[in-house]
């Protein structure tokens, strides 16, 4: 950030009074720009013994898939925007279950939050960001082309609990991956 988006002045970045992390501090009106993680929200849809999975059409990890998910935006409830992106991502209707995941991943600034779901039909279709979607057996999941850790750890989980016959709430914390020499 450059720039305050309340003035247009300069904005620097300083500790403020009674703070203790950096922000962007505009020299010009004062106002202090908080910088928080942002929320992806999504839905693990369920039809008998299998899930339905996305494949992307955009990056990143394009071609590769994952379930429906995306950005939280502004207004909307966790909730509502685990409904939302089923319905662009796969043209889905589902009725969501118990919140099953959440997995804060910090070093990108994220925590990914994924819903149980039950689809309510087989009336689905690829949404302007989906290559094919399809309905996936245990045996049949595409493991090495997944898209996202969260979403392998939240299928894992999902095939234990199911397995277990006893569905609990995950979370988890993933670690910045080293870095490369």
């Amino acid at each position: 950030m450059n720039f305050c988006t309340a003035c247009g002045a300069p904005v620097a970045l300083k500790i403020p009074a009674g703070d203790s992390l950096p922000r962007h501090v505009c020299g010009g009106c004062g106002a202090i720009h908080y910088r928080n993680p942002r929320l992806v929200v999504g839905a693990l849809p369920e039809w008998e013994d299998r899930v339905l999975l996305c494949r992307r059409a955009i990056e990143p990890r394009h071609g590769k898939w994952t379930l429906p998910a995306g950005f939280m935006e502004n207004g909307e409830t966790v909730a509502a925007a685990a409904l939302r992106e089923t319905l662009e991502e796969a043209c889905a209707r589902v009725e969501l279950g118990a919140m099953y995941t959440l997995i804060s991943v910090p070093h990108i600034h994220q925590v990914h939050v994924i819903y149980r779901s039950r689809l309510l039909d087989l009336d689905f279709a690829p949404g302007a960001e989906t290559l094919e979607l399809r309905l996936f057996a245990e045996d049949e999941i595409p493991w090495d082309e997944i898209a996202f850790r969260t979403i392998a750890i939240t299928l894992r989980h999902y095939y234990a609990d199911r397995r277990s016959g006893c569905y609990g709430f995950h979370t988890e914390d993933i670690a910045a991956p080293p870095a490369s020499r």
